[in-house]
């Protein structure tokens, strides 16, 4: 047999599915590619999570759109983090030329353009369905980590949320948050004491100054209503799966509100979905572009909760995959937690870059047919070392692979395209509308300012009545509290019946 011929074996033994699979390139041998050695990935093990990686140019994106692509053609939704802009074009289809009708030729792949559904969406002031969590919904960990909290400024923040929370207190937007903190530290300072203890003012200010500093970064705007239910990402359009693109081009320079955004959104859909068990396809698959921006800056106590939701997710039918420069950028204890590895090729300009690669090179599995720190520094553009898991959860063997050109354009949407893809948006109408509902903020001065009428009133000087009848005042308030429902949106479920998962979040009994 023929070296060519026990290549072919070798690889396609290794993916010898019974089940529906998606096909990303074929093999290549001594820098030729080989026709009959398809690199395929088992659809029912998208739910294994992955990696993306390579170094900046080498094909990492179009790799992530030819996935998303055929993900879609399967009828499986995915979400799209697009922090360089590059996935809009996802809605219109490719152009054919002899470069990609050839390639396609040798892959054993036909090549037919064509746009798939795509939703645009945004935290910010890009065009498209507005991403909107309340503060509430957030949770204290996740709070404390955007806002870049010490321990003791982290403690301050768990009681205010604990304090919303038994006492029926909504949290919406960050004015509310703002309207708390005041509170304890002023009218509600006895309260506050009797119950969790005393609460430094100088703590209280400096997460004053930074709630401002986050505010004047434009996080206004993703904290309110109407908040989005995670569920709308699970949408399919004439038997293929939506692909929803979070646009965040203009919050490069605020990687912390990106990064605690998507770890929000991964605690929320852990939270949301129910358990789906061994499926023969994902229910959803989640791509996080510039993944390093999650970790860089993380506590080790929020990356243990990172890793076991990670860990835990896929028996929700959901992929994680992660988009990044070097397999390095990733924690190990999440690395090991990844079935499907795409690696792009690397440059060595240093010798640390050199020790890079001969690190990621022993995170993949021997070949007899390659030397994997050289393949690394040499693949061209839209070339990468794959390797996955099987129908049976062993790694495939390592394939240099030539992938699979993208079926959609490999370019944007120029303005009048988003303009007609966010017109056409159901979802637009359903989230793009300012609310403010009766919420912390409103409630509080509401009951301030009734309480200082009666003062008035009684004509007693202002501290002292405030010490007299502040139990009073107190109770009066939490009984209308008690009358109001949580929001998000304040009708799916009874406050006193919520409680916080593994990131804080809300956990909703059904």
């Amino acid at each position: 047999m023929s070296k060519t011929a026990e290549f072919i074996t070798h690889l396609t033994d290794g993916q010898n599915y019974k089940k529906d699979s998606i096909i990303l390139g074929t093999g290549i041998l001594d820098g030729v590619p080989v026709t009959g050695a398809q690199v395929k990935i088992a659809l029912k093990t998208m739910n294994r999570h992955g990696l993306i990686a390579g170094a900046t140019g080498t094909g990492k994106t179009k790799t992530l759109q030819v996935i998303a692509e055929q993900l879609a053609l399967k009828g499986v939704p995915s979400v799209l983090m697009d922090l360089k802009g590059d996935l809009s074009g996802l809605a219109q289809p490719g152009t054919a030329n002899d470069f990609i009708k050839n390639r396609s030729e040798v892959i054993g792949v036909d090549y037919e353009p064509m746009g798939l559904p795509i939703e645009l969406m945004s935290i910010s002031d890009e065009k498209g369905v507005r991403l909107k969590a309340t503060v509430s919904e957030f949770g204290p960990v996740l709070i404390a980590q955007i806002l870049e909290l010490n321990d003791t400024q982290q403690g301050v923040i768990s009681l205010i949320f604990r304090y919303c929370d038994v006492n029926h207190l909504p949290l919406v937007d960050l004015k509310d948050l703002k309207r708390v903190l005041q509170f304890i530290t002023n009218e509600g300072k006895e309260a506050i004491q009797k119950e969790y203890g005393q609460v430094s003012s100088a703590s209280v200010n400096t997460i004053m100054r930074k709630i401002i500093e986050m505010e004047q970064q434009g996080a206004e705007r993703f904290f309110g209503e109407k908040s989005f239910e995670v569920e709308d990402f699970l949408r399919t359009k004439d038997g293929k799966g939506v692909i929803s693109v979070i646009r965040l081009t203009d919050i490069q320079s605020r990687p912390k509100l990106f990064s605690t955004f998507m770890l929000s959104l991964l605690s929320e859909i852990y939270e949301t979905f129910p358990e789906q068990g061994d499926a023969d396809q994902p229910k959803l698959c989640l791509f996080i572009d510039e993944a390093h921006l999650v970790f860089s800056n993380a506590s080790n106590d929020l990356l243990e909760k990172i890793e076991a939701i990670v860990k835990l997710i896929r028996s929700k039918g959901v992929g994680v995959y992660f988009c990044t420069q070097t397999p390095t950028d990733v924690p190990d204890s999440i690395l090991g937690q990844l079935g499907l590895k795409v690696q792009h090729a690397l440059r060595a300009f240093t010798a640390k870059d050199r020790k890079a690669i001969t690190k990621t090179a022993e995170n993949y599995p021997e070949s007899p047919y390659y030397n994997t720190s050289e393949v690394l520094t040499s693949m061209g553009i839209g070339e990468a070392l794959i390797t996955a898991l099987n129908e049976k959860g062993i790694p495939t063997p390592l394939a240099h692979t030539l992938v699979r050109a993208p079926i959609t354009r490999m370019d944007i949407l120029d303005e009048a395209e988003i303009d007609r893809v966010v017109e056409n948006s159901a979802l637009v109408y359903k989230y793009n509308q300012e609310l403010d509902s009766k919420s912390a903020f409103e409630i509080l001065e509401k009951k301030m300012n009734e309480l200082e009428e009666i003062q008035k009133k009684a004509e007693i000087p202002g501290p002292k009545a405030t010490t007299s009848r502040r139990t009073t005042q107190d109770e009066s308030l939490f009984e209308e509290l008690s009358k109001n429902t949580m929001v998000r949106q304040l009708g799916r479920t009874i406050f006193r019946e919520l409680t916080r998962g593994i990131l804080g979040s809300f956990t909703r009994k059904r």
